[in-house]
């Protein structure tokens, strides 16, 4: 379903592009002219925003199994990690794609994040000028943005196939977490007919979406025109930022909150280390301690999600920072909860052994 999502919006976008103008002047009135006088441009234009937001929950719900399975232990770790990676440039790419419409929340949104890179010390305001190509968010923003986002999805297609390599390299992972290669099933007529369903039931969602509700899932202030002279009261960007846009408000220090945003994606990409190494059984249905951590890691993330859309006032200040520093522990505990469930199964796996 990942890998039909990523299709869906290199093709979409490759339409796109054939009548989008990357020009802070015309950027706008392109986006209303796909939409309203190009031939079905309303339907290209809304499967390719809403295909964003259907790649990010497939993608969400893809590493939440990952989790749940355990497939980010030895030797699946590269597997985990070239994932990480896709998903840290399917943020950047959408966050340009994002700025491309030049409504009042992209304009607001590049100008806010991209001036984070400032408190980045010696480095940080050189950083700014060259994403900004001046001294403020303008055309050469617009330009270097279309640029990005027209060459990042051919970079995920291209680690995509890197990633299916080392699935079929290792296997696939399944709920019971034991690895045997005797049990492996061919590719049809079970999995085929199983694919199917699944991308049936996505088909569906996807097309609910752009033909009943294609505006659910955007903010209305980005049908509005870009301008520089006025602020939005309430800059909130796309719903599958609003974790990390919750994790860097909560930290008062601009310079902290870059680094906690840092350390935020930092603690996926670095999650088999912490997990240390495990015995035969990988999946955490038989690991109890660990199946808390990730029932409250997912639950910490829909808090942080929903502080993300909220004004940075009291008590969501306060429930943000909070949440921050839950999200921190919960994954650092990883750690330590992984070490000792490795050493109780250790322990209860010699005392069969004597029994038997």
């Amino acid at each position: 379903m990942a890998l039909i999502c990523l299709v869906l919006q290199i093709v979409t976008g490759l339409f796109l592009a054939m009548h989008y103008k990357s020009d802070a002047n015309l950027a706008f009135a392109s986006i209303e002219y796909i939409s309203r006088e190009v031939q079905y441009g309303w339907f290209i234009r809304y499967m390719h925003s809403n295909g964003a937001s259907v790649f990010f929950i497939v993608v969400y719900l893809h590493m939440l199994r990952a989790l749940m399975h355990g497939s980010f232990f030895y030797p699946r770790h590269l597997l985990w990690t070239t994932g990480v990676i896709i998903f840290f440039l399917m943020i950047t790419t959408s966050f340009f794609g994002y700025v491309l419409p030049w409504g009042q929340m992209s304009f607001w949104a590049a100008t806010v994040i991209i001036s984070l890179f400032s408190a980045i010390p010696l480095v940080g305001p050189d950083i700014v000028l060259w994403l900004w190509g001046g001294f403020s968010v303008g055309d050469a923003t617009l330009n270097r943005f279309f640029s990005l986002h027209f060459f990042f999805p051919f970079l995920i297609l291209a680690l995509s196939i890197i990633h299916l390599m080392l699935l079929h390299e290792f296997g696939s992972n399944n709920p019971i977490g034991t690895s045997f290669r005797s049990d492996g099933l061919p590719m049809g007529p079970y999995y085929i007919i199983k694919d199917l369903n699944g991308i049936n039931i996505l088909f569906i969602f996807f097309f609910y979406l752009v033909h009943f509700v294609p505006n659910l899932l955007g903010h209305p202030d980005n049908y509005i025109l870009s301008n520089p002279l006025v602020t939005p009261p309430h800059i909130v960007p796309e719903w599958y930022f609003l974790p990390l846009y919750a994790i860097l408000r909560s930290i008062p220090n601009k310079l902290l909150g870059v680094i906690g945003l840092f350390f935020a994606m930092l603690t996926l990409l670095v999650l088999p280390m912490l997990a240390g190494k495990t015995n035969i059984i990988r999946s955490f249905f038989f690991k109890p301690f660990l199946k808390i951590l990730i029932v409250f890691v997912i639950f910490n993330s829909v808090i942080l999600g929903w502080i993300g859309g909220q004004p940075v006032i009291p008590p969501y200040y306060f429930i943000g920072q909070i949440a921050t520093f839950m999200y921190y522990w919960l994954f650092f505990s990883f750690m330590f909860v992984g070490f000792f469930e490795q050493i109780v199964s250790k322990v209860y796996s010699k005392k069969n052994i004597n029994i038997i």
